[in-house]
C-alpha cells in the first residue's frame, strides 16, 4: 500500500547521546556573572544614600518657597526662634506676622530622621534652610542646604 511507504521528512536520530553543558560552558556563565557582579553591586549600593540627598534638596526647595511666601506677605521672613514651625503655626512671638496663613500642611523631616534647621540671618544666604546630612554632624562636607541646590 503506497500510504504504508511515505518517507518520513526528518534525517534519521544519531546514536542516543546526552545533552547538556559542560563543566567550560558552567565555569565561563560563572566568571561572566561575576564580573557583573563586580561592576553593578558597588553602583546600586550607591543609589540609596542619592536618593536621600535628592530628597533633602527636594524638600529645602519647597521650604524655601514656603518662606519666600511668608515673606511676600508678612514683609519679611520668620526669625530664628519662631523658626520652620512659623510656616504651620501662626507665631505667637514678636514680630508678630501682619498676614499669616499656613504655607505647609507640616514640616517634613530629613530623609535621615533630623529635623530640618533655619537661621535667619542666615550664615550664606538671607536666611539658610538645611538639613546635617547622613552624619547628623553640623558643619561637615556633607550638609545640605538652600546654599548648595
Amino acid at each position: 500500500m503506497a500510504w504504508q511507504q511515505q518517507a518520513t521528512a526528518f534525517p534519521p536520530r544519531a546514536p542516543n547521546r546526552q545533552r547538556g553543558f559542560t563543566l567550560i560552558e558552567l565555569m565561563v556563565v560563572v566568571v561572566i556573572l561575576g564580573i557583573l557582579a563586580a561592576v553593578v553591586v558597588p553602583n546600586v549600593m550607591e543609589r540609596p544614600e542619592q536618593a536621600r540627598i535628592t530628597a533633602a534638596k527636594n524638600d529645602i526647595k519647597a521650604i524655601k518657597s514656603a518662606l519666600d511666601m511668608y515673606k511676600l506677605d508678612n514683609h519679611g521672613y520668620p526669625t530664628t526662634d519662631q523658626g520652620l514651625e512659623a510656616l504651620v503655626e501662626e507665631p505667637r512671638t514678636e514680630p508678630q506676622p501682619a498676614n499669616w496663613s499656613r504655607y505647609l500642611d507640616s514640616l517634613p523631616k530629613d530623609p535621615w530622621g533630623n529635623p530640618y534647621r533655619y537661621l535667619n540671618p542666615g550664615k550664606r544666604g538671607d536666611v539658610d534652610v538645611f538639613s546635617l546630612g547622613p552624619d547628623s554632624q553640623q558643619g561637615t562636607d556633607d550638609d545640605i542646604g538652600s546654599w548648595n541646590l
